[in-house]
């Protein structure tokens, strides 16, 4: 296959492989509770974090924290799509997967863009499609944003990007406890 051709077709065969149909429902309370940690305050950062995300990659690849630590993560999208850091379990990443596929399918995630009035559209249940967890950030290309986050114990996690066919492309990295 023409290499130019397989390239653009990657993003589409991503999107499809993780399509599906899901019922509408808050996009919101994706920090999982104790184990994982809990939004952090400004005055208790040890350190900042430089995040980078490409198109299906992140720089760096995995982070390593201590529990009770307390990280300011700065993440800059310098890739060409929307993207996500996110972080959590995998099985809260695959449940998130779900949600944001429905924010594609409404039109909220436009590939480059986000449809900012659309994110906070009433579905018609009271809910809208807010993406404001304090784990998470979504962002266009060109944006930085930052989370602090305390990790109060250490257990399995990882940082990921849920835009539909992102996650399957390779785009999460491990958390480590030191």
């Amino acid at each position: 296959m023409n290499p130019i051709v397989k390239n653009a077709l990657l993003p589409a065969v991503a999107m499809a492989l993780s399509a599906g149909t899901f019922a509408a429902g808050e996009h919101g309370g994706h920090h999982g509770g104790d184990a994982m940690g809990e939004p952090g305050k400004a005055e208790n950062v040890s350190r900042t974090i430089e995040v980078t995300m490409m198109d299906n990659y992140y720089e760096p690849e995995s982070i390593s924290v201590k529990p009770g630590e307390t990280i300011r993560f700065r993440v800059k999208n310098e890739g060409a799509m929307v993207h996500e850091f996110n972080i959590g379990t995998a099985e809260m990443h695959e449940a998130h997967q779900e949600e944001m596929q429905m924010m594609v399918e409404h039109g909220v995630i436009k590939g480059d863009r986000i449809d900012h009035e659309m994110m906070e559209m009433d579905m018609g249940d009271g809910h809208s499609m807010k993406h404001d967890d304090p784990n998470s950030v979504l962002m266009e290309p060109g944006d930085t944003k930052e989370i602090i986050w305390t990790f109060t114990e250490a257990t399995d996690l990882e940082f990921a990007c849920n835009v539909p066919g992102h996650y399957q492309a390779g785009m999460y990295g491990d958390i480590d406890f030191e």
